[in-house]
């Protein structure tokens, strides 16, 4: 069976099919996928060290660490809809020099002052290139097979950043100073302006419109932005009044986007895209399924330090399995793809996925193994579906609005870690809370039991300096975590599987 189109397409005449310059193309359009995720996992291995370095406070730490994330999520529409207008190619280039000179600027930061400035401009130099090179994507090979070979390849690039973060990083900050892990944007930023002008086509679309409605813009990253740090706050604190009244006020503004966007006859971000049934059941399945793997994965992490009891960058070499597995399955999309509906393949990888973290429900406080084995099966489930959906995303979005239709996908997956982890990370931590106090072994003394109420984290420091006296504290706050740990597992494997039956449902009907 061939690769499924959006049925306004299905009649056209069979699109040319790309050649060598196109798949070159590709190659330069990885360097700048790769590198995202690449900086995203060395910065979790420099952080102790530029700390130490300059002075940072615990709360500049969170600032340095997130401000990133939250400049890309509140950018990437506008930066998306900014590519159709302009040129997506040009958006690109300029988006990757100004990406290069971010990292100077953050490698030799002087103050905590300066790398917080220096990583907000990197997450805005950030959000040009994700959309850029997915839109560019789908300019270089019309033909939809060849298309979903390139999007698996560009997907599995961004996955083998993440999986080699950690490897790269070390070896960096073992032999240089914590600077050189933002250095690594510069040589692959100065190849993708080499090489760029020549092997990729600039595409602007004619009946796009020329002119960026910066109200719009406005409201879209003040929309954003509040939400996506609400959300953060209220995974770190809880329900916090701050958290609260920021993520109230984003909604509020997002209400006042999306009313201009209806008045506007040229809006910045095309209302009319979610009249597409397979887009919208698309973007959904991909911003459901990110929830799900970033609250398993947020407290898979933790489970493998604060419980197992590995080293961070001992738990970022066992989460290579699950990578490459992850990796390999979205490679092998494209094929499948070929002999099978997209409807069949999202939903059986979801299910795979689904019986992955359900797997984990049997875990106790030293299941390394059958960790390790749950996520990688549940992270070769997803590969399938994430390469599908975002084919499925491009596709189904006009050729004038492909920038915006990736930027909506970008947009899904850091809304997707953000309320992954504030939900999911709520119920491990009401589930911690409600099991410690009557774990705790009688005659605890009180800082101890203090520290266990707090997290599992405040009792491993606390207990790290009490002797023989907080082994059992520190085994129990392990059991009440471990007990959180599963129930988010079965949350999230439960939801995967509904999202698998409700997404094959909406994909399959006309």
């Amino acid at each position: 069976m061939s690769i499924e189109l959006d049925p306004a397409t299905q009649a056209a005449p069979a699109p040319p099919r790309a050649g060598r310059k196109a798949w070159l193309g590709l190659a330069v359009l990885a360097m700048p996928t790769l590198l995202l995720s690449l900086d995203i996992s060395v910065l979790y291995l420099a952080l102790p060290a530029l700390s130490a370095d300059l002075g940072v406070t615990s709360t500049q730490q969170l600032w340095i660490s997130d401000i990133y994330s939250f400049m890309i999520a509140g950018f990437l529409v506008v930066m998306g809809s900014l590519g159709d207008r302009v040129g997506r190619r040009r958006l690109l280039l300029v988006g990757g020099a100004a990406f290069a000179a971010c990292s100077v600027l953050a490698a030799y930061a002087s103050s905590p002052e300066m790398l917080i400035v220096s990583r907000a401009l990197l997450g805005i130099a950030g959000a040009t290139l994700m959309p850029s090179t997915m839109a560019l994507i789908r300019t270089l090979f019309p033909d939809p097979a060849q298309m979903a070979v390139a999007l698996s390849i560009w997907f599995s690039c961004f996955m083998g950043g993440m999986t080699i973060g950690p490897l790269v990083g070390g070896v960096l900050l073992e032999h240089f100073w914590w600077g050189s892990a933002f250095l690594l944007g510069v040589p692959v930023m100065l190849l993708l302006l080499v090489l760029g002008p020549s092997l990729l086509p600039e595409h602007r679309e004619t009946t796009a419109p020329g002119r960026l409605d910066l109200v719009s813009a406005g409201l879209c990253v003040a929309a954003i932005l509040p939400v996506i740090y609400g959300l953060k706050e209220l995974a770190r604190d809880g329900a916090g009044v701050g958290a609260v009244l920021s993520m109230a006020a984003g909604l509020a503004l997002g209400v006042a986007f999306i009313r201009r966007q209806r008045r506007l006859a040229d809006p910045l971000l095309d209302l009319r895209l979610f009249a597409n049934r397979r887009f919208t059941v698309s973007l959904g399945a991909f911003l459901l399924t990110g929830v799900v793997m970033a609250g398993v994965s947020f407290a898979a992490a933790q489970y493998l330090q604060l419980v197992v009891g590995l080293s961070p960058l001992e738990a970022g070499l066992w989460l290579i399995p699950q990578n490459v597995g992850m990796v390999a399955a979205t490679l092998t999309a494209p094929r499948l793809l070929q002999r099978y509906q997209a409807a069949d393949l999202l939903a059986g990888g979801l299910a795979v996925a689904g019986a992955g973290l359900l797997l984990l429900t049997q875990a106790g406080t030293d299941s390394l193994a059958l960790q390790v084995t749950a996520m990688t099966v549940a992270a070769a489930g997803i590969g399938v579906p994430m390469a599908v959906v975002t084919n499925l995303i491009l596709a189904a979005a006009p050729p004038e609005r492909a920038g915006s239709a990736a930027s909506l996908s970008e947009t899904a997956g850091e809304f997707g870690i953000a309320l992954g982890i504030a939900s999911l990370g709520s119920v491990t931590v009401a589930v911690y809370g409600g099991r410690i106090g009557e774990l705790l072994p009688s005659g605890t003394p009180e800082p101890l039991a203090a520290a266990a109420h707090e997290s599992l984290a405040a009792t491993a420091t606390a207990t790290a300096s009490a002797g023989g006296a907080g082994a059992g504290v520190l085994e129990a706050a392990q059991v009440a975590f471990t007990s959180g740990f599963i129930v988010v597992s079965g949350i999230g494997g439960a939801v995967l599987l509904l999202v698998a039956v409700v997404a094959r449902a909406g994909l399959r009907a006309r």
